[in-house]
């Protein structure tokens, strides 16, 4: 038979079919895969990276945490050391002003050795008396006022009783002991002889 048969032509078409198989996608996607393992590869050091780089800024939140805590306790350390300082000298303005009061009289001692003076000792004494009273007052110190007054407890003392025609009950007669304040505190209590009033009654 000299013309091909179709059957025969079909069987060989399909014979080069199988013989030249067409390519294979997986084959067509290697390129594909491997960019994008490289892109996974970037991926995890990109993440790598990321990770240390908190954990560098953790390590730095932790020694500056470790540094402000070590700077307060440093802080409270400087400020007590500064309260103790101030309790211990706090009377220290009122010593200063004190010592200039005991050169004046010891001045006025050395004065009097060589002189027979009586009033210009006193007076010399008084004057250094009264220097220390305006010491006193430069630091809000003030005596008690208690000559003639009604006795208050929160001021004064009272060591006894006298009977008095002149003065009411519980008025003082007498001051032992001068008494002093500061600011609003007394410092101590004036000691004084009340009036227990008419002996009559």
């Amino acid at each position: 038979m000299t013309q091909n048969d179709p059957e025969t032509t079909d069987t060989n078409e399909d014979s080069a079919t199988s013989e030249n198989p067409q390519p294979n996608d997986d084959a067509n996607n290697l390129p594909q895969d491997s960019a994008f393992q490289s892109e996974l590869d970037t991926v995890a050091e990109t993440r790598d990276e990321e990770l240390e780089r908190l954990r560098d800024e953790t390590d730095q939140a932790k020694k500056g945490v470790l540094l402000a805590q070590a700077e307060a306790e440093n802080f409270r350390k400087r400020m007590r050391r500064d309260l103790e300082d101030q309790m211990r000298f706090a009377a220290l303005p009122l010593v200063e002003d004190i010592l200039v009061v005991r050169e004046h009289l010891l001045r006025a001692l050395a004065a009097a050795e060589n002189t027979t003076d009586s009033a210009g000792l006193q007076e010399g004494v008084a004057m250094v008396s009264k220097q220390l009273d305006d010491a006193l007052a430069k630091h809000s110190v003030e005596e008690i006022a208690a000559q003639g007054e009604a006795f208050d407890p929160n001021l004064h003392e009272a060591i006894s009783q006298m009977p008095s025609e002149e003065k009411p009950e519980g008025a003082i007669l007498h001051v032992t002991q001068s008494g002093f304040r500061m600011h609003d505190r007394v410092i101590r209590p004036t000691q004084v002889v009340v009036s227990s009033g008419s002996a009559g009654t």
